[in-house]
């Protein structure tokens, strides 16, 4: 079984980390083809091999599956540990995943991925704030109810997969999601995520769209990107 995983650039894409570290951390095996952002809507030219214009997407023989959830349950019918195994633990880390998949607009909104800045943020928005509070609340209770390290237990799953650009954007802006931190701080230091970090900050691509939603965000204090 023979698997293309298309992303786009590291710094910036916080969708394509999702499925990304997920079959890093499985042990999954992919091919990894990196298509970047190269201007503001990159719809046209990312219609050449997703069907939705948008990244990720994971080639699997005559299958094109064009998002990030898709991609995790696909996975799930095929691999083991994608899911804990453990009817808890299962539900918690497919509930938490669905919530960040389908919610925490303001995070997004107003914390833009950037791997490789580190920024003063303008003053929270009561949205954010909320957004925030609640992720504190998802970690503490994924390690207090399964105790750790992983969000749902001893082992990585989907949900950290798809909280890991979290973690970045967490570190970024210095947001306080409290005991979380512990999470946090495990997840940037698991091989996976810094071998997309070191990436990121070689890349040498500045997308003008992304670049300008960063410096609405507040004030960078520090650039560690190197290309």
């Amino acid at each position: 079984m023979t698997y293309t995983l298309i992303t786009a650039n590291r710094n910036y894409s916080s969708w394509s980390l999702r499925p990304w570290v997920l079959m890093k951390a499985l042990g999954i095996a992919f091919e990894d083809r990196l298509e970047p952002f190269t201007k503001p809507d990159n719809y046209d030219l990312f219609r050449a091999f997703s069907p939705t214009g948008q990244v990720p997407v994971l080639v699997d023989g005559e299958h094109r599956i064009a998002d990030s959830l898709a991609i995790a349950l696909h996975l799930a019918e095929r691999h083991d540990g994608v899911w804990p195994t453990n009817e808890a633990a299962r539900v918690f880390a497919q509930g938490a995943t669905c919530e960040m998949h389908g919610g925490f607009g303001h995070l997004r909104n107003d914390c833009t991925m950037n791997v490789g800045v580190r920024v003063k943020p303008k003053p929270m928005s009561e949205g954010l704030q909320r957004n925030v509070a609640r992720l504190g609340e998802i970690f503490e209770a994924g390690l207090a109810q399964f105790g750790g390290p992983w969000l749902a237990g001893a082992l990585f799953t989907a949900a950290d997969a798809f909280y890991a650009p979290v973690a970045f954007r967490i570190r970024t802006y210095g947001l306080d999601v409290g005991a979380g931190q512990a999470w946090v701080n495990r997840i940037l230091a698991h091989p996976a995520m810094q071998q997309w970090e070191a990436e990121a900050l070689a890349e040498d691509w500045r997308e003008v769209s992304h670049e300008a939603e960063l410096a609405a965000a507040g004030v960078i204090t520090a650039d560690y990107r190197t290309g």
